[in-house]
Parts: structure tokens; sequence; C-alpha cells
């Protein structure tokens, strides 16, 4: 279950830079900002559930892993951000990084 609340922590960790990136709307300003910080609660909170059974090196990595890759997807698909061959590679190697901590957990 550990696992499960580090990937949902993972995901709403997308959440708070999405809602600043909405926030810079004028349209948006404040709602992208509740966005932001309801989003980084819940992520908080299933970072917190997720710590009481793995490691918490493990824990932060994949969180901020799940968090950036996930963010720069939404990035590319949302917001025409650079798709370059370099920034998906590395975005790879951090996947690959999250797929070995699990793996050796």
């Amino acid at each position: 279950m550990s696992w499960l609340y580090l990937l949902l922590a993972g995901l709403f960790e997308m959440g708070w830079p999405i809602g600043f990136k909405l926030s810079q709307n004028d349209n948006f300003k404040f709602q992208g900002i509740a966005l932001a910080i309801i989003f980084m609660a819940l992520s908080g909170f299933f970072l917190w559930l997720a710590q009481k059974t793995i490691p918490i090196g493990t824990a932060y990595a994949v969180w901020t892993g799940i968090g950036a890759v996930g963010t720069l997807a939404v990035g590319i698909v949302f917001f025409g951000d650079s798709s370059n061959f370099w920034r998906l590679f590395s975005a790879m190697l951090i996947v690959l990084g999250i797929i070995g901590l699990k793996l050796t957990d």
C-alpha cells in the first residue's frame, strides 16, 4: 500500500507546478495558486503515509522523480515545452533510477 501512496504523492506533486503555471494567466491567477496549495498538501500527506514503511531517501527520490518527469510530460503535451532528444533522454534516466530504487527496496 505504501508504494501506492508514494505513486499518488508523486502524481499530486505534479499539480503544484501546474497550478503555478496556470496562475500566470490573469484570469486564473487565484484559482491556479489555490490549486497549487491543495496539490502541495495532498502530495505531502501521501508522502507522509508512504514514509511509514518506505525508507526516506527512496521515498523522496521516487516522489521528486515522478513529479519532475510527470511535470515535464505535462509541459510538453499541454504547454508546448521543448521535447528534444536530450530532455527526453534525461527524463528516461530519471525513470530508470526510480525503477532501480523500487527493484532494490
